[in-house]
């Protein structure tokens, strides 16, 4: 190997399930060097990074690092996937029910950050310029559980320009270091990133959409089809034939007609859908919400925005039934009040979701279909006996969401991309009252974001469907949205929310 080289990848095969496999034939990543990596969903992206960083097992036999480089020291991940797994073992390990205070931190952003280093080897000059420059320092002592989505992602990439081991390279690969991230956050990881590569590391950014292509990239490689298929410095790749056809956006194949309703639906059309009245809500002293009242009629269609960490969150656990604390107050479902009877599965019955948390709920073990299907039943998996009707139901959603050919595919084996397709299909397999969708493009290319807006305005069009849709940018959404609830910064941490139509998008 160069001296300067820390990975090559040499005649790599990686099966994924039984008919596909990612195949590099020959990729080398030197010091000084700033890749991006670039492809649409599914294209191998996150599967390569894995294998370089030796997180797959198929590493050992096709990836080559220089005497003394350790890839689980000297190589750092920061991904949706990574994400998914911190989340998942920080609420695993949570004590709050067996403390007295019922309160459990867990890992704040400082010990996250901070863990990148062996103790004698701390920096805290460095630590306080990515405190800074990423505008984590109100969140340094908070536990990531409390964070949002958005935040814990600023997080990761700090404790990942963070990490260093005396004498050694850095290899930092971020996956679309850009997602779930609010405008002015864009810009504040865009600095940090740029000003963060020098001779002595490498950053690889994986990216899905070109106007995320970070300005210091320096080499480009270029992912279709599970293959490699163009590769070397970003000015000369960007005029070639392989670039120009993966950065089309094809149109997307549009569907004769949605799969019908598996039940009917009966409302009072002067009674709300959702009433909220002088509700509280937040965690510890964080008061998020105070004395907020709101009505949804019927016919709304909602936008809900804001920055990251303002609160949009913790409003919809209050109405689809995850926040305990509905429990009391006066929050009233299709005309009646939270706790006077129903249960929480008589709530989940009326309501589809997709978002982060139920995102971060799917673990290994079930087949695409079957995820699907579960929508039916308001479970994480199925482990209730579905009908013939039912699974029929769940393959015409995976046609709509145009995954019909992954229905045998393991969840986990699919792109965190084609993961949140799925869940679209799974929240609506019983075509829901409402449709709570949290960051539904997360993930997704140009061409799924297309497709998923324009499905979106369908069900809104052609079903008693509503929607409620939580966005942090101003980007393209579904047309059909015509309320709005936006969440105002006032002062630091604090913000009120305005109300109102929506003339135009």
């Amino acid at each position: 190997m160069d001296n300067k080289q820390l990975v090559v990848v040499k005649s790599a095969n990686c099966r994924l399930g039984r008919d596909k496999a990612l195949r590099i034939d020959d990729f080398s990543i030197s010091l000084g060097q700033q890749w991006c990596i670039y492809g649409g969903n599914g294209t191998g992206k996150s599967i390569l990074a894995e294998l370089i960083s030796g997180r797959r097992r198929e590493s050992a036999s096709y990836v080559y690092y220089p005497t003394g480089l350790d890839p689980r020291l000297d190589i750092h991940l920061v991904s949706f996937e990574e994400q998914q797994r911190l989340w998942q073992t920080d609420n695993r390990l949570d004590m709050s029910e067996f403390s007295e205070s019922a309160e459990d931190k867990g890992t704040t952003v400082a010990r996250l950050i901070y863990s990148a280093r062996v103790s004698e080897n701390v920096d805290e000059e460095l630590f306080r310029n990515l405190i800074d420059t990423l505008d984590l320092a109100q969140f340094v002592n908070q536990g990531i559980r409390f964070l949002s989505s958005g935040q814990v992602r600023k997080a990761l990439i700090a404790r990942a320009l963070y990490a260093s081991r005396s004498g050694y390279g850095q290899l930092i690969i971020l996956d679309d270091p850009l997602e779930t991230v609010d405008l002015a956050s864009k810009e504040k990881i865009k600095d940090c990133i740029e000003s963060h590569q020098s001779s002595d590391n490498c950053i690889v950014q994986l990216c899905r959409r070109e106007q995320d292509v970070l300005a210091g990239c320096t080499h480009l490689a270029v992912m279709e089809s599970l293959t490699m298929v163009a590769q070397g410095e970003c000015s000369t790749i960007k005029k070639g034939q392989e670039y120009a056809r993966v950065r089309a956006i094809p149109k997307p194949v549009f569907w004769s007609a949605l799969p019908p309703p598996a039940f009917a639906i009966e409302d009072d059309p002067d009674v709300p859908l959702i009433e909220l009245r002088n509700v509280d809500a937040g965690y510890g002293d964080n008061r998020i919400l105070h004395k907020f009242s709101w009505r949804m009629m019927q016919g709304d269609h909602v936008l809900i925005e804001g920055p990251n960490g303002c609160g949009k969150s913790t409003l919809l656990s209050l109405i689809n039934g995850e926040n305990h604390k509905a429990y009391g107050q006066d929050v009233l479902l299709f005309g009646k009040r939270r706790g006077s009877g129903e249960t929480i599965w008589d709530v989940k019955a009326k309501f589809g979701v997709v978002s982060n948390e139920l995102h971060n709920k799917y673990q290994k073990g079930w087949r695409l279909l079957d995820v699907v299907v579960s929508g039916f039943f308001d479970s994480v998996g199925l482990y209730d006996d579905s009908g013939g009707q039912q699974v029929a139901q769940g393959r015409r959603w995976l046609s709509m969401v145009g995954l019909e050919n992954h229905e045998r595919s393991y969840y986990h084996e699919l792109s965190f991309g084609q993961q949140r397709l799925a869940l679209l299909a799974r929240a609506m397999v019983k075509v829901p009252r409402i449709l709570i969708l949290d960051e539904p493009c997360v993930g997704l290319d140009d061409y799924h974001r297309i497709h998923i807006l324009q499905l979106l305005d369908e069900i809104a069009k052609v079903t008693a469907t509503q929607l409620i849709y939580v966005s942090h940018v101003a980007a393209r959404r579904p047309q059909c949205l015509n309320t709005r609830l936006s969440f105002v910064p006032k002062r630091e941490g604090v913000f009120e929310i305005e109300s109102g139509l929506i003339s135009s998008l």
